[in-house]
This record gives C-alpha cells, sequence and structure tokens, in this order.
C-alpha cells in the first residue's frame, strides 16, 4: 500500500499535462480542461492527446501518449470507461506520474463496471502511478492555475487563492462549495474530488493537505470510509499540523444495525460511530454546505486565536435580538455568564442605560458615536471572563453613517485586542465583509450560524488538546466458545477482563436454588440460563426479590415452566442464582463492532433512557478512564449520577473504571466478538463500586442468530 497523502503532488502540482481524449469542442468533457487551462494560463506544458485531429483548440495534438516528446507529470483521462484502462496502462508505461480519471460506467454501475475498475486499480498499484477516479471531477490548484476539472464552477472565473483545502468524494459538493467560497470572496488553496476512489481515496487527500503550505484549514465532504486506519491517521496529520479539519457527513447509514443483537448494538448506530471518531480526531462535524464554510472560513481568518473556552458575552443594540441570540448561543452550547461588576460598571458608564448583564443590551447608542462604543467593545473585552465576544450588527452597514462608526471603531479594537476572539452577525455590503475580515474579524450572515460557528472554533480549540492516539492493542487469546453461550459464563470471562460481577450459582433443581439462595443469603433472583434465549425476561426467564426458600421453589418451578410454554425448543442449562441488589443507578454499557471502525463502546443510563431518550455516549475501543470519565460528563442526565436534587452521589469513578476495563477487552478481542451488553451495569453510591446484573456477549457470525 502507498504510504498515504504520498504521490499528489502531480495531481495537485504538475509542471506538465496531458488530456487523453482532448475535444475542439470546449463544452465537452475532453475539451473544457484544455481551454481552462489555457484561459486561467497554466505556466507548463498542455499536450492534447486525439488520434483524429493534429491540432487541439490551438495546440499541438498527438495521436497517443507514446507519441508526446515527454513523459507529463499527470494525464486528464477523459475516454470512455471500456477505453480508460488500456490509455491508464499507456501512461503508466510512458512514466506518467499520475492520472485524473473523468470517465463515468465503473463500480457505481455494478459488476461490469467494478471490473473495469479492478483494472485500474490493480494497474495503479502495480506500477505506483497515483489515480484519482474515475467518476470523479477531478482536483484545482489555484495559484498554480493547475486545473483537471470539467466543472462548471470555472466557467466565469477562478476562485482566489486562500488558505482553506477542500477535499470530497462528492465531485458536485466539493465543486459547489468551491463556487459559494469563490461568490463570498473566500481564497481556497485547492480542491480535490476523489469519485470511485480506485487508488488515491479521501485520506490520502486530507493528508496531502495537512502537509501542504498553501492549505491551513481543511474542509471534507465524506459519504463513506472505504478504510478506516488511514481516515483517522490522515485526521491525525492533520491535527499534528495544527490545520482544523470541518466534515460535512452525509449519509446517515445504518450499515451494520440490522444484524444488531444486543440492546448496545440498537444503539450504536453507525453514523453515531462517526460522530465518535470525529470527536476523537478533533474534527468539527457540520451538516450543511454553508456551515462547512462559515466554519472553515472563521478558522482561517482566526487562525492561532481561537476561544479559550466557550464562555460567551453577545453584545446587541436591541433587548428582542438579545433574546433571539441567547437563544440562539445555548441551543448550540456555548455558555453565558455574566461580565463583572467592574465591566458591567464601565458599560453604565458609557450607556447609563443599557443592560450590562448578558446578552449586553446597550441600546441604539452604542452606534451613535465612536467613542461609545469602543468603550464597550473595551470593557467586555478586558473582562478575563470573556472567552469571545459575539456582536449583532444586522444589516447597520448597508447605512453609511453607521458604518462610519462601526469600521473605524471596530479596525481600533481590533489593533488594542489583537489576541482576542471577536464574532460578527452581519448581513451587509461584501466590501465591508470583506474589509471586517481582512481586520482579523470572523464575520458570519445570521444569528443561528453564527452561534454555531463560534460553538465549533471552540471544538476546533478544544481538539488541539486532544492527547495522541494510543497505540493499538495486541490480540488477546480467543475465548472458549461454551463461555458465551450465557448470562453465566459472560460474566465469568468478563469479571476476569475487570468487569465486577456478583457471587452467583447455576442449579438444576429447586432445592439447589433454595440451597444456593440460603447460601448468598436473601432476597435473591432467579434466572433461566439458556444459550437461546439472550433477552431472558421476554419468555418469563426472570424473577426478582424473592425472600424466602419457599418463594425461591414456587418460582423456579414456574419459571421454568413458562419458559418452557413461550420457547418448547429453547435449549435449558438451568437456573442463575443471584443476591437481589437494591438501591443505586441502572446503567446500561456495552460495545459493538462497527463494519467500518471495529469496536466501539457506549455507555448511558438504563430503562428509558437509553431506549427512548437516546441519551448515550460512544467512542471507538479502547478508552482510558479519563475519556470513560468524559463519556460519563457527556450525558446529558449527567446530573442523575452527580447528585442532583439531593440523590447520593454516584460512584462513577467505579464506572469509569468498569468502561475502560471493557473497552479494552472488546479492542482485544475485536476479531472474535461482535457484541457485548451489560444491562444494567448497576452504579452504587460513591464509594460503593458499580457491578454487571446482566451480560450477553455476542461472537461474530452469530449476530443475527442472538
Amino acid at each position: 500500500m502507498v504510504e498515504i497523502g504520498t504521490g499528489l503532488e502531480a495531481i495537485l502540482q504538475p509542471r506538465s499535462i496531458a488530456i487523453i481524449g482532448a475535444s475542439q469542442d470546449a463544452t465537452k468533457i475532453g475539451g473544457r480542461p484544455v481551454e481552462l487551462l489555457q484561459r486561467f494560463g497554466f505556466p507548463g506544458a498542455i499536450y492534447p492527446v486525439n488520434p483524429r485531429a493534429t491540432e487541439v483548440q490551438g495546440l499541438t495534438a498527438y495521436p497517443s501518449v507514446t507519441a508526446l516528446p515527454e513523459a507529463p507529470d499527470l494525464a486528464i483521462i477523459a475516454v470512455a470507461a471500456q477505453m480508460a484502462p488500456d490509455a491508464l496502462e499507456e501512461c503508466a508505461a510512458k512514466g506518467v506520474k499520475a492520472a485524473v480519471i473523468f470517465s463515468s460506467g465503473f463500480a457505481e454501475l455494478g459488476e461490469a463496471g467494478e471490473a473495469l475498475q479492478a483494472r485500474l486499480r490493480a494497474t495503479a498499484h502495480r506500477t505506483g502511478i497515483r489515480v484519482l477516479g474515475p467518476n470523479c471531477l477531478g482536483a484545482v490548484s489555484i495559484a498554480e492555475r493547475s486545473i483537471a476539472t470539467f466543472s462548471i464552477v470555472l466557467e466565469s472565473s477562478l476562485p482566489q487563492a486562500g488558505p482553506i483545502g477542500i477535499a470530497s468524494q462528492s465531485g458536485n459538493i466539493g465543486s459547489y462549495t468551491a463556487l459559494l467560497a469563490r461568490e463570498r470572496g473566500i481564497g481556497i488553496s485547492r480542491f480535490v474530488t476523489t469519485g470511485n476512489e480506485c487508488d488515491v481515496d479521501i485520506a490520502d487527500a486530507v493528508a496531502f493537505l495537512a502537509r501542504d503550505p498553501a492549505t491551513k484549514v481543511i474542509l471534507c465532504v465524506l459519504e463513506t470510509c472505504r478504510d478506516a486506519p488511514r481516515l483517522i491517521a490522515a485526521l491525525e496529520a492533520a491535527r499534528q499540523a495544527s490545520k482544523p479539519v470541518v466534515v460535512l457527513k452525509i449519509g446517515a447509514s445504518d450499515a451494520g444495525q440490522a444484524a444488531a443483537a444486543s440492546h448496545t448494538g440498537a444503539l450504536a448506530g453507525s453514523d453515531a460511530v462517526f460522530d465518535a471518531v470525529f470527536r476523537r480526531a478533533g474534527v468539527a462535524r457540520v451538516h450543511s454546505v454553508e456551515q462547512m464554510l462559515d466554519l472553515g472560513h472563521a478558522a482561517s481568518v482566526l487562525g492561532d486565536r481561537l476561544p479559550r473556552g466557550r464562555r460567551t458575552v453577545l453584545l446587541t443594540a436591541s433587548g428582542g435580538f438579545g433574546v433571539l441570540m441567547a437563544d440562539a448561543a445555548s441551543a448550540a452550547g456555548l455558555t453565558l455568564p455574566a461580565p463583572s461588576q467592574a465591566t458591567q460598571d464601565r458599560i453604565l458608564a458609557a450607556v447609563p442605560y443599557a443592560s450590562p448583564r448578558n446578552p449586553v443590551d446597550a441600546t441604539a447608542m452604542m452606534s451613535s458615536r465612536p467613542e461609545i462604543l469602543e468603550a464597550i467593545l473595551g470593557a467586555i473585552l478586558d473582562d478575563d471572563g470573556c472567552d469571545a465576544l459575539l456582536l449583532l450588527l444586522s444589516s447597520s452597514l448597508y447605512l453609511p453613517r453607521l458604518r462610519d462608526v462601526y469600521m473605524p471603531t471596530l479596525r481600533a479594537v481590533r489593533d488594542k485586542h489583537p489576541d482576542k476572539v471577536v464574532m460578527l452577525t452581519v448581513h451587509g455590503p461584501q466590501d465591508a465583509v470583506q474589509e471586517l475580515t481582512a481586520m482579523g474579524f470572523a464575520v458570519v450572515d445570521g444569528i443561528g450560524q453564527s452561534t454555531q460557528v463560534l460553538a465549533g472554533l471552540c471544538d476546533l480549540q478544544a481538539a488541539r488538546a486532544l492527547p495522541p492516539p494510543a497505540p493499538p492493542l495486541s490480540p488477546a487469546e480467543p475465548l472458549d466458545p461454551a463461555l458465551l453461550r450465557t448470562e453465566a459464563g459472560a460474566k465469568q470471562v468478563l469479571a476476569a477482563a475487570g468487569v465486577p460481577v456478583l457471587p452467583e450459582r447455576v442449579v438444576r433443581s429447586a432445592a439447589d436454588a433454595a440451597q444456593a439462595a440460603r447460601d448468598m443469603g436473601f432476597p435473591v433472583v432467579l434466572k433461566i440460563v439458556s444459550p437461546d434465549l439472550p433477552h431472558k425476561t421476554e419468555v418469563g426467564g426472570v424473577v426478582l426479590d424473592l425472600g424466602s426458600e419457599d418463594a425461591v421453589v414456587a418460582a423456579h418451578d414456574a419459571m421454568l415452566a413458562r419458559v418452557r410454554a413461550a420457547a418448547p425448543k429453547a435449549r435449558i442449562e438451568g437456573v442463575l442464582v443471584s443476591p437481589m441488589l437494591r438501591g443505586g443507578t441502572e446503567m446500561i454499557l456495552g460495545t459493538k463492532r462497527d463494519p467500518v471502525f471495529g469496536p466501539v463502546v457506549l455507555v448511558g443510563l438504563g430503562g428509558i433512557f437509553a431506549e427512548v431518550i437516546q441519551d448515550v455516549a460512544l467512542r471507538p475501543a479502547p478508552v482510558d478512564e479519563a475519556e470513560a470519565m468524559a463519556m460519563l460528563r457527556g450525558l446529558k442526565a449527567f446530573p442523575v449520577l452527580d447528585g442532583a436534587r439531593g440523590r447520593p452521589k454516584a460512584d462513577i469513578a467505579a464506572a469509569a473504571r468498569v468502561i475502560a476495563a471493557l473497552s479494552r477487552f472488546a479492542a482485544q478481542h475485536a476479531e472474535t466478538i461482535a457484541e457485548i451488553d451489560i444491562n444494567p451495569l448497576l452504579l452504587r453510591a460513591e464509594g460503593q463500586g458499580a457491578v454487571a446484573l446482566d451480560a450477553l456477549i455476542v461472537p461474530v457470525g452469530t449476530e443475527h442468530h442472538a
């Protein structure tokens, strides 16, 4: 396998380009690159290849790649799918370093197309030529005027050069992002669209941009992940290079959920796994092209001046807008502390009838004179309790008299507070927006959009403090399959892995059940033991809170009768007798082997909190205790564990230890265990630990049957 991101210089910084299938008609796929390269001034050699022409669009044409006077760095292949493999082979034989294949009709069309695509892949791997596509919109590098695309985005002009790189599996979404950037005057370095990814994949593109001096922020449009370790490595390379990555992940796939046998499997949908992977990689995820561009642009403008935290002061000239801003900021996860008393006093000294708390309503007076606005802004930015200031200008900059107040004042404030994070919510003329951006302000149109962008900037700053990925764990010895058949065996295995369980006994008669209950003390719980019944309650296979020997005997016989009636073909290996615990908080804890990213670990409050409210935290396995604690603190219901409304504090440290232990176990048995379900994990009061009351382990290959 080629090292991630290598060899893309020939695609993105070529010194010479051949176009195979070059056309005289500049509106055709084979004609557009010839026309665009000439129109926008590509400085290198351009070699049209067309066996039926001696000249194409004023350039000397060649009958074949073999006939070219040199081996170009890059070949653009714009011929029918059936001809593309031979064209690529000819390029490799000539010594061409890379190819961009526009042609469609490959894996996206089924088995025959997949066979053609396999030929391309084989040529790339055998010869080392890097191949972008097929079925892609190609790549563009702005400063180099290198254009290997037929996208209509370049119909009128190139985007301006700038620090934002775009890597997209979707050609149209990637090029649309470049179009929006051009219309808004946002500079981009390069855009790469990977299409079917027979060779160069999205991880290659991200890794290249992570090393690219011209790129400071990476926008990534992701439809799927074909190689999880490569993608994770590319994202980590960007983080190590201090280049923020903003991902638009499209297609909330349910792949892998149909086979889920456990509660954990049902809750750990693949889109949630992508979220977890992005969180660990320090990536900011967005849900629209516009939000991706807004956040990426803001990050590129601010550079190293990202917010230290989420403490945000809102400033407006309107009380109503202030309420609207506060709602949006709270929904985005920002915190709105009141300014210090000294700060409030300074605001009131500038505008005596202002509302100086947060949001700060400085009334229309703040835009009446520059010195008033500067005094208010200075007071807020001097407050150590303010990580970021969000100033609403709405449409003020359309009015020359207000623009004359805001622009010089904001320039002065920027000069006096160069390290402070100030975001402006502006609906105004593009020249004013560009002037503010040049001053170093992050400018966003829309209150909801600006608060989401600010929250995204906070996420990107937090990502810089993430520890590097832990080295992978070595696989463990395979487990005895017989131990995984029942709850009793699963608990034995998990106990050895560091998951606390109760002292229990499997019995095969009512008398033995009564004896076991006497030995461990009343009350007790009875559960059916069967490899065919993973969900015991559905067949009446659990009886709780039995307080006497007679009750145990009666419950034992009645439970066996119920289960045999409900599941007559189920193999019954006995009855599990366990102590009955009272109090504590029920959690759900488990792991699932995601088809893309491997084992993930999940935790949430039990009962309706997990199943209905979907309040769960999920991470790729393994996690350490610190990350496990962060998972617990990220639950909406964490206050329940932390002693809300007079409840006793739960032993969250014990929960973190169990989460970490289970995640290590899942990672070490990734090839053989599909799912683990501990439901419930009883979390007791602080200092009293946690214990798994029920457990299910689903081996790989049995997900459909459990």
